[in-house]
């Protein structure tokens, strides 16, 4: 009998949820996908200094002595988020996802303008937009600029995903890829009920799987991906997603484990359920996000999240930088 993780890619794609590179090259998934907390998580190992020290001096060098050290911060962010971009895609095939600044969540303009900063900084070191998704939060100013960005030809990847109205908003939109996130439906629903659930039970599970069956019911295009997992039962429940986002030590789990991993979601039976079209216009999204306590609750929480572990990786980069210039 073959490993879990060998059966689930025979019908779907496996991701790689890290920025360790050597996770990514021990688990050879297609695509990866990083976010600021495993950007910072990365920065701070030993075998990756020499690449923030670069980025850091290559920032400092462009912006001059006289800019502030917050500002040089701020510019090695970004250039660390494409530096181990550049590193991944050496090691994968396929596509990797990297974030926009968290704190722009709410701002349609400022998001456009970062995402389209990060692919001209790609594209600037030879890579195809095409094996870029710009990951971006699925708020409604979000949502928005990722439909801009489609029509350019930037690819999108809408994150911290909670509820049905995020999903339909993007399916609308036409976006590329949405990452719904499973472990947090399940930590709310924990917190909320003081309740513990089985993976045929998991609030987390049993949203993806709505989404996904929508999708393949009404024949829209945007991929879905399960992220943020919390045990090797959601996975087994998602099996036959579009695709999964894992971590290394799911994935090493998956690896480790023989056992029969039957398919859960499949397009055809989805086609042929009865389900109600909804339409998502401003107004209806605000208000379904309204009525939606676990999907508003995460969203901001999520946001709040990203946004402190991109400060600490500025405050990180800032000591970093005062290290170097006074070396």
């Amino acid at each position: 009998m073959t490993s879990l993780l060998e059966q689930l890619r025979e019908f779907t794609i496996v991701v790689a949820d890290t920025g360790d590179i050597q996770a990514i090259e021990t688990f050879t998934p297609r695509d990866a996908t990083t976010n600021p907390s495993l950007i910072t998580a990365a920065a701070q190992m030993p075998q990756y200094q020499g690449i923030v020290d670069d980025t850091l001096k290559q920032a400092r060098t462009e912006l001059g002595k006289d800019v502030s050290a917050s500002d040089v911060a701020t510019l090695a962010f970004d250039r660390l988020a494409v530096s181990f971009g550049l590193k991944i895609l050496k090691i994968i095939p396929g596509r990797v996802s990297t974030e926009v600044d968290a704190r722009l969540s709410y701002d349609t303009e400022a998001t456009l303008e970062k995402a389209r900063y990060l692919i001209s900084e790609y594209e600037a070191n030879g890579v195809s937009r095409d094996r870029i998704l710009i990951k971006i939060a699925s708020t409604w100013e979000g949502i928005k600029a990722a439909e801009i960005l489609e029509k350019e030809g930037i690819h999108c990847n809408l994150t911290l995903l909670f509820g049905i109205h995020q999903a339909i908003a993007c399916a609308e939109a036409g976006i590329t890829l949405i990452s719904p996130f499973v472990g947090r439906i399940l930590d709310w629903y924990k917190k909320e009920t003081g309740k513990e659930y089985a993976p045929t039970e998991d609030p987390g599970v049993l949203s993806v799987t709505k989404i996904y069956n929508y999708y393949k019911k009404f024949g829209y295009k945007t991929e879905v991906m399960g992220a943020s997992f919390r045990n090797m039962g959601e996975i087994s429940e998602l099996a036959g997603c579009d695709l999964l986002t894992i971590s290394p030590k799911l994935l090493e789990q998956l690896q480790s484990t023989e056992a029969e991993l039957p398919r859960k979601l499949n397009p055809e039976v989805a086609a042929k359920m009865k389900m109600e079209k909804i339409s998502v216009d401003r107004a209806t999204f605000d208000k379904m996000h309204q009525e939606n306590k676990m999907a508003f609750d995460k969203l901001d929480e999520g946001i709040k999240g990203f946004t402190e572990a991109l400060e600490a990786l500025e405050e990180l980069l800032k000591k970093r930088l005062a290290c170097l210039e006074g070396e």
